[in-house]
């Protein structure tokens, strides 16, 4: 799989104009204003009564404010105490508990006053408390004695710190105390055990408490718990109960759900809006209940719901007024169920829906403040004016207050004040400080001057013309220094000042000038845009499957803006690459050598360029082979199957398809593993089927795409017990060694096919179609019998039969044997051959009585040889060659016979004891057939017309030559052949002198011998005729002269410097009239030479001489 996602410059930008909505309200520190609270301590201060106490307040105002301080509602003179001191042009407070000072005496309310002659401004009341980390009252603890299935709950009971402490359960040795859904912790820091079992049985349950804001923990003493029950109940036990007690123990039983917290069926819980709500339902029960939770009338609100503490804690984040209602806890186990029912009702401190605005006016002009808030019950709002309840504060003429609205009208410079707006429920306050600053100010923009913003292309572009002037002026763009004002659907102007560009293109790119007015006076600011291409990739990487411990790469190829330099990172989940040398970072790519599991996961590659960010992943799954299957389990073992069942292993990625089983009998082969059955990967049961009398013991292959797995460990062993064989031997055959006797032999069983021990065979024989009583014969550790004294070639039936101890095996089936063979008797006879043509021929002959081959009839073999060449009457090394024809087949084809040529052939039968007698020799002829090509032809003594030819017999005449043919042509220099001329010869000439030839010519010879039947192969020669010696003198000395290589090398200079002309000429413009001239001066008896075309020149008549052979 693959994922895509890209980070423009576009979202930073939106959160960087937002913050400019806010900060332009602000008046710039050079011009007078109330004072602005900045920062302050939290309202529910509470602070480490070892270290000093800070108490935060800073404000900025012009002039700059001064600072003090009331403490529990009165006023905090700090010059009074010695450990108090106040930051120097600060409000903080710093209260030095190090140096003597106790923080308890500086327990209380706090408020800080910010003042300069435009107004005050007033903090939060900041309440401080020193945290606390008392010590456990001292206690006796009893230890707790238990039955076998009761539920308990250990008391923690912490002491009460400020803030409360964490609680955590730990034995002596400070290891945690395992929890589980039987065992687990509540909200409050008690135990609870659902139904305690013998292990709870321990003597260091000890509770603790971290108090965070100390860095301190608290111990309780360890508390005891000891579990009995009837059947294990001893001395030291009894001795610890009352009669009571021993009397009323009763063995385990079985109890259906109660729950142990909350009690009742019933309760309530108020939370306040936007808080965790926690729920909890802890059940006794055996067995351990399960718990279920149910909102009536509604649904559990969706990712805001969690489960927590083994499902017995309901967590729901940030509640609001919708999430009141009742919810139900069930608590369920096999015997029954118990249920609670806890209504919620969310309240809420006040919380603001329109908080005031600082207000900055000109003189003349109107405004208002606006404070609405909401809260559960709904919370009152009351005003104050430099921090004083507004219905006693100095009076303003141009000041109405309306419920949550002041209204200012024709305000005037000494309007100016901070004005606090308190909303307040009985759950908190929310406190709001509100300039209204009266100034008279022209345009200032605050943005700088000729500022560069980049953006991406097709993305928002935000170009900031922050302002400020009173009265509040009014903003145009244009583009350029004076170009015309920017208006339409493609600009977006915010209230702020700043122009956006919706979808910036790369034509968007110049200066843009922003101008502010009001009626005090008019400024100007140029900012400059650049609109970059985005960086795209390419080429991305791609899901990948690699086999363990191979190499795999991920390519990242990017297309970026000339102008940026972007840089490239590899994560994996999301998290750095490992810190290992097999992960290899390239310009563009990411190799992993030497793969492992924990290399698969998501690989993505991020571009990052200072304006835009894009990234491409890509999921790596490493796969292997299947680790082994394990915890083997036989059961329903019969006699004759056995149920197997396993775990598989871990699939490394590559789903198992299948299961192999093998078996290993330790009865008769130990150690040696066969092959049993092979199931679908889905299956992890299998009904096997056993033989009798074998020591069984199983294991499991997994097999998936990559491989097999390791064996699994083998299964336990199971004996299955013995009986009668199931089958009896196989492959039984009986073949006789010796004319005289029967061989009988067979496979024997293998170990497991005995089914007991004693393991004999039962060998019985009879002659077929002879009444005769079956003989049989009883033999153990073999596999062969021999019967002596048969007659020769005689048919007989024959069985094995498989016994053991207890029993014989089923009836066998009989098979068919033979006594020896003897070799045959007779020889074929009327053995007729039929001549086809000069190297093929048939042969015939009558088949023998089969009562004479005396064995398996196997066929013929034919003998042949040749006994002389008619055409040379000359005798030579006899060679006899053998054809076998299978089965009863009475004739035969003799290929490859020689031509012209006397045979010799007879004729055998043959059985499987080897050959009987041969037929009478049979003589037969070839007839003639052309002869091979003769053995050489030699050419010799050439001259300027004439050339001598030589040749030698044919190696294999194949009958009485009659002629020799002679054909030759001539050949130019283009290796085009001239006219073909043929000349018979005698048959009983060796040589020709072929006359009147061409001079300097070259010839081709082709030459073959004739039979009466036809021509044979022709074998073929080239010759040359010798040339003129003048003339060869005089061409030799016109190639090799100096004269004539100098001229050759002027004709290619003047042909170089002309065609240098006319490429001159042409690129100038001009035209080369060549072709006009010729035009213009052809002449008419001019005509085309004719070529020299090399031809064969004149055609002679030539006479020729032979020669008798020596």
């Amino acid at each position: 799989m693959m994922k895509k996602r890209s980070i423009s410059a576009s979202k930073a930008s939106l959160v960087l104009f937002l913050c400019q909505m806010i900060s332009a309200l602000d008046v710039p520190l050079d011009l007078s204003q109330p004072p602005t609270i900045t920062q302050q301590s939290p309202k529910d201060y509470i602070v480490d009564p070892r270290e000093n106490i800070v108490i935060q307040c800073e404000a900025k105002g012009k002039p700059p404010p001064s600072f003090s301080w009331t403490r529990n509602g009165t006023h905090f003179d700090i010059d009074k105490d010695a450990q108090v001191t106040m930051k120097p042009n600060s409000g903080t407070l710093v209260v030095n508990i190090m140096n003597g000072g106790k923080a308890e005496a500086y327990e209380g309310v706090y408020q800080c006053t910010a003042r300069n002659e435009r107004g005050a401004a007033i903090s939060n009341n900041i309440v401080i408390r020193p945290s606390r980390s008392p010590l456990w009252t001292k206690e006796k603890l009893e230890p707790n004695h238990v039955r076998e299935g009761d539920s308990l709950v250990l008391h923690c009971r912490p002491p009460v710190g400020l803030p409360p402490p964490i609680i955590f359960w730990m034995d002596n040795a400070f290891q945690r105390l395992p929890q589980s859904e039987r065992v687990s912790q509540g909200l409050n820091g008690d135990l609870y055990f659902s139904n305690v079992q013998p292990e709870d049985t321990r003597e260091d349950y000890i509770c603790y408490a971290r108090f965070n804001h100390t860095q301190t923990i608290q111990q309780k003493q360890p508390i005891s718990v000891k579990v009995f029950s009837m059947d294990s109940l001893n001395d030291t036990i009894a001795a610890n109960l009352s009669d009571t007690d021993i009397y009323g123990a009763k063995p385990v039983t079985e109890r259906q759900p109660i729950l142990l917290t909350p009690t009742g069926s019933t309760s309530t819980k108020v939370e306040l809006r936007g808080n965790v709500l926690l729920l909890e339902c802890i059940a006794a029960g055996l067995p351990t209940p399960v718990i279920r939770w149910i909102k009536e009338g509604g649904e559990l609100p969706a990712n805001r719901t969690f489960f927590e503490n083994f499902k017995k804690t309901l967590k729901i984040t940030d509640v609001s007024e919708a999430d009141s209602g009742n919810y139900k806890c069930i608590a369920r186990n096999i015997l029954g169920s118990a249920h609670h029912v806890i209504s919620v009702t969310v309240k809420a401190a006040p919380y603001w829906i329109t908080a005031p605005r600082n207000l900055v006016l000109s003189p003349g002009e109107d405004g208002t403040l606006i404070c609405r808030a909401n809260g559960n019950p709904k919370p009152n709002i009351s005003w104050l004016a430099n921090g004083v309840p507004i219905s006693i504060a100095p009076e303003d003429p141009s000041r109405k207050v309306d419920g949550d609205t002041i209204i200012f009208s024709h305000v005037q410079e000494r309007s100016s004040a901070v004005y606090q707006c308190n909303a307040s429920n009985e759950y908190g306050y929310l406190l709001a400080n509100a300039f209204v600053n009266v100034l008279a100010e022209p345009p200032r923009i605050l943005t700088p001057a000729n500022k560069l913003y980049q953006v991406i292309a097709d993305s928002p572009a935000l170009l900031d013309c922050a302002y400020f002037g009173s009265p509040k002026p009014e903003i145009e763009w244009f583009r350029g220094v004076k170009g015309s004002i920017l208006r339409g659907s493609e600009y977006i102007f915010h209230d702020n000042g700043t122009l956006e560009i919706p979808v910036a293109q790369k034509d968007s790119t110049g200066t843009y000038t922003c101008v502010a007015r009001n009626e005090l006076g008019k400024i100007q600011n140029e900012v400059q845009l650049e609109v970059k291409d985005p960086t795209m990739i390419i080429k991305q990487p791609e899901y990948k499957v690699i086999q363990r411990y191979g190499q795999v790469s991920f390519e990242c190829i990017i297309k970026h803006d000339t102008t940026l330099l972007p840089t490239i990172i590899w994560l994996k989940d999301n998290g750095e690459l490992p810190d290992d040398e097999r992960f290899l970072v390239g310009k563009d790519n990411l190799t992993i050598m030497n793969v492992t599991d924990k290399d698969d996961g998501t690989y993505t590659c991020i571009v990052n360029t200072t304006l835009d960010s894009v990234s491409a992943s890509a999921v790596l799954t490493v796969v292997a082979r299947p680790n082994p299957p394990f915890d083997l389990e036989l059961t329903g073992q019969l006699e004759r199957s056995v149920e197997l069942s396993w775990i598989p292993g871990d699939e490394n990625n590559s789903p198992i398809t299948s299961f192999v089983i093998e078996y290993e009998d330790g009865l008769h082969e130990p150690g040696v593993w066969h092959y049993q059955t092979e199931v679908p990967g889905t299956q992890t049961t299998v009904q096997l089927k056993l033989s009798p009398y074998v020591n069984y013991s199983f294991r499991v292959i997994a097999v998936n795409e990559i491989g097999r797995s390791q064996p699994s460990e083998p299964s336990e062993q199971y004996l299955t017990k013995s009986a009668n064989p199931d089958e009896n031997p196989s492959n039984v055959q009986g073949i006789g060694s010796e004319p005289d006797n029967l061989v009988i032999t067979w496979e024997s069983l293998k170990g497991f096919q005995s089914n007991g021990p004693g393991l004999q065979y039962k060998v019985s024989w009879r002659q077929k179609d002879v009444d005769d009583e079956w003989t049989s014969v009883i033999v153990a550790n073999v596999s062969k019998y021999i019967v002596s004294g048969t007659p020769t070639f005689v048919p007989y039936e024959i069985k094995v039969q498989a016994l053991n101890d207890l029993g014989y095996a089923p009836e066998p089936s009989e098979v068919i044997g033979h006594s020896g063979e003897d070799l045959p008797m007779v020889a074929p006879g009327n053995v007729q051959v039929h001549v086809i043509n000069s190297t093929l021929a048939k042969v015939h002959w009558d088949p023998v009585p089969l009562k004479t081959v005396r064995g398996h009839l196997q066929g013929y073999k034919v003998y042949y040889w040749k006994v002389q060449s008619l055409s040379r009457r000359s005798r030579r090394h006899v060679e006899k060659k053998i054809l076998t024809f299978r089965g009863n087949k009475t004739f035969g084809m003799l290929p490859g016979l020689e031509p012209y040529s006397s045979y010799k052939l007879n004729v055998r039968v043959v059985n499987g004891k080897g050959e009987g007698p041969a037929s009478p020799d049979k003589v037969f002829k070839t007839p003639e057939g052309v002869p091979s090509s003769p053995s050489f032809l030699k050419i010799t003594n050439p001259t300027l017309d004439s050339l001598t030819l030589e040749w030698g017999l044919p190696t294999h005449p194949n009958g009485i030559l009659t002629s020799y043919i002679l054909k030759f042509q001539p050949i130019n220099n283009t290796h085009e052949l001239g006219p073909l001329v043929e000349i018979r010869i005698p048959a009983n000439e060796s040589s020709l002198i072929l006359k009147n030839l061409n001079y300097s010519t070259r010839y081709k010879f082709y030459f073959n011998a004739q039979t009466s039947v036809g021509s044979g192969s022709q074998i073929t020669e080239e010759a040359v005729t010798i040339m003129d010696e003048a003339m060869a003198s005089r061409q030799v000395d016109i190639a090799t002269q100096g004269w004539f290589i100098g001229l050759m090398c002027a004709v290619a200079l003047l042909i170089l410097i002309l065609l240098i002309v006319c490429f001159i000429r042409r690129n100038k413009g001009g035209k080369y009239p060549v072709k006009e001239k010729e035009d213009a001066h052809a002449d008419p008896e001019i005509q085309p030479m004719k070529e020299d075309d090399g031809t064969f020149g004149e055609y002679r008549l030539f006479s020729f001489v032979s020669s008798a052979p020596f």
